[in-house]
């Protein structure tokens, strides 16, 4: 990609505070791309809950082809819980997104930051937790429905081609970050190994691809005593990869242990394609009301510009993604900050506190 071309970057605010979220982020955005000398194009497209209530399709073919298009995808959030499919499921256009352009790694980095009131005494948490995207327990998502009094069974399915995907996604962040961040550059496995036949092969897998990878430590955890160890040890975590439905729990228990939902960033990632959103629901209890915390979503966009900056040989990126989250961070420490973490702020002062830290030459030098 040329300097001077812009990035397209597909939006979809999706439900609740989605819209709410994703417009702070791109204030975020604008701001760090003026210091840095980057062009965005923003495209906007509809998707969600809202949609399939006016259409029944949660995104429409022509968008979802769209989209793919895009450097990028900013995504608020999608859902709303009195909206369902004739199955009893929500419309979930996130997880048809992840499907259909094979976006198998799920990248939930877990920190916890100066200022924000967290419920354990561990002095420092820095992870990032790798969840599997496209199988596991949500393999049989699209399999043919059988309405029963009696009983419903949803399938796991593990193979070989996404699990050594994944696992080198694994151990390449885990480099990545020891080198960025002074990390121990580890990775543990988070699994049910010894009662899940699919997860035994899982493991093997795993050990295959580590052989692969001698200077990066392992370990494999089952997952009931690894989901403990986020709140008894969470230390001892560096990069935790495992399956889609316990990667989906243990990323909102990690969460919780840094301040909730609204400081988890996330990116779901392909070789070739990548979705960025915070890692909270909708929450229509507080739509409209201008109280959402936008950092979870100013944080995904950094992650996206490191995605972008790594894809296109652009330090350009990767120099705004610093600024975006030292510039993140000072707010957090300082203020103002948002009613979830302790503080009074409204989404648009958090919003522009963070925007106006840019400015300081210091931050993002």
């Amino acid at each position: 990609m040329s300097s001077n071309a812009p990035y397209r970057i597909a939006l979809i605010g999706g439900d609740g505070i989605g819209p709410e979220v994703v417009a702070a982020a791109v204030e975020v955005l604008d701001a760090v791309a003026q210091r840095h000398g980057i062009d965005f194009q923003y495209e906007r497209y509809e998707a969600g809950a809202g949609l399939y209530r006016k259409t029944g399709e949660s995104i429409s073919a022509a968008d979802m082809a769209a989209i793919g298009k895009a450097d990028a995808i900013l995504l608020g959030a999608c859902g709303l819980p009195d909206v369902r499919k004739p199955d009893g499921t929500e419309p979930a256009p996130q997880i048809d997104i992840r499907e259909h352009y094979g976006l198998f790694g799920g990248l939930r980095p877990i920190k916890l930051h100066a200022g924000v009131p967290g419920p354990l005494k561990a002095a420092k948490i820095d992870l990032l937790i790798i969840r599997e995207n496209t199988e596991g327990l949500f393999a049989g998502r699209h399999d043919a429905f059988r309405p029963s009094d009696e009983s419903v069974s949803d399938r796991m399915t593990i193979t070989r081609k996404t699990s050594e995907k994944l696992f080198e996604l694994a151990f390449a962040q885990a480099r990545e970050r020891r080198r960025k961040h002074g990390t121990p550059g580890h990775v543990t496995l988070l699994d049910k190994a010894n009662v899940l036949k699919s997860n035994a092969f899982m493991r093997k897998v795993f050990d295959e691809v580590a052989a692969r990878h001698p200077d990066v430590g392992t370990a494999r955890v089952y997952i009931d005593a690894g989901a403990m160890m986020f709140v008894t040890q969470p230390e001892r975590y560096d990069v935790v990869v495992t399956e889609n439905m316990f990667g989906d729990i243990v990323s909102d228990l990690a969460a919780g242990i840094v301040g909730g939902l609204g400081m988890a960033p996330s990116g779901d990632v392909s070789e070739t394609h990548a979705v960025f959103q915070p890692s909270h629901g909708t929450a229509p209890d507080i739509m409209g009301r201008g109280v959402a915390n936008p950092v979870a979503t100013i944080l995904s966009a950094a992650m996206m510009l490191d995605w972008l900056g790594g894809r296109h040989g652009d330090s350009r990126c990767e120099g705004a993604s610093a600024a975006i989250r030292s510039a993140t961070a000072a707010i957090l420490a300082s203020g103002p900050r948002t009613g979830d973490i302790g503080g009074t702020a409204r989404t648009v002062e958090v919003t522009k506190a963070i925007a106006s830290a840019l400015e300081d030459a210091r931050v993002g030098a």
